[in-house]
């Protein structure tokens, strides 16, 4: 598109090239939102990060929701669309479940292109690390979400895990095994079934999950302790593939 001969500007755009201008700056803004989290979590630490991360979102929000449902000439309430609110219940779970599907396909998008570039170990050391970042953000979004206070125990992770964007594209279930003890058990997984339609054996994603669950149920009740059942390369039941324990004391 660009000539260095005949420098461009906004205005000299075609309606395509604007449409496609218009979508990479919704793109630069996202960037950029995550750069200043990862930038909180450098200079502050991952708690003081989050804090400043649901400052930052409400008004951010109500700001950009606010322009262009003007722009837009749209309705909207709480910073919500009224289109949105305006939508069946079943249109409104397939649109969660689709953002969700997204969200995973995005995951491996970025894991693939690292993969690619910088090989299978790079690709995993990203990988970990970016959960230890996502998990206690999500957990605190989540616990925000359904007010679930300070500690609020193993009952309140158990809530907390039927809320993760997971749970919107895999099956899994909970166990009590006794008053101090919750098991959680990913039946099935999309990410290991696509690989199992395809003959291929488990990613092996225990590492990651290492770094997931732990940072996540820390997140919610910083008592709650997380022990590995199993997670590939682990062997497993074909019941789930993988499976974790959560324990916190009297």
């Amino acid at each position: 598109m660009s000539n260095l001969q005949t420098p461009k500007n906004i205005l000299s755009l075609n309606d395509k090239e604007l449409d496609a201008f218009i979508m990479d700056l919704f793109h630069r803004i996202v960037v950029h939102y995550g750069l200043w989290f990862a930038e909180n979590i450098h200079q502050f630490g991952m708690e003081k990060a989050i804090e400043n991360l649901f400052n930052a979102r409400d008004k951010s929000l109500a700001i950009q929701m606010k322009r262009l449902a003007q722009v837009l000439n749209f309705n909207q309430t709480d910073a919500i669309p009224n289109a949105l609110a305006a939508l069946e219940r079943p249109k409104k779970l397939e649109l969660a479940r689709a953002v969700a599907i997204n969200w995973l396909a995005n995951d491996g998008v970025w894991f693939q292109a690292v993969e690619f570039s910088q090989g299978m170990f790079d690709a995993k050391r990203a990988n970990d690390t970016c959960w230890t970042r996502f998990s206690p953000m999500e957990a605190h979004s989540i616990r925000r979400f359904l007010n679930l206070g300070e500690k609020p125990g193993l009952k309140g992770l158990e809530q907390a895990l039927n809320f993760r964007l997971y749970a919107l594209v895999n099956t899994q279930t909970t166990v009590h095994e006794s008053q101090n003890s919750l098991a959680f058990y990913m039946n099935e997984c999309r990410v290991q079934a696509a690989r199992k339609r395809k003959g291929l054996d488990d990613y092996p994603c225990k590492s990651g999950g290492m770094a997931e669950y732990p940072s996540f149920a820390k997140a919610i009740d910083p008592r709650i302790e997380t022990q590995c059942i199993g997670c590939p390369p682990d062997a497993h039941p074909k019941e789930w593939f993988c499976a974790w324990r959560f324990t916190i004391k009297d």
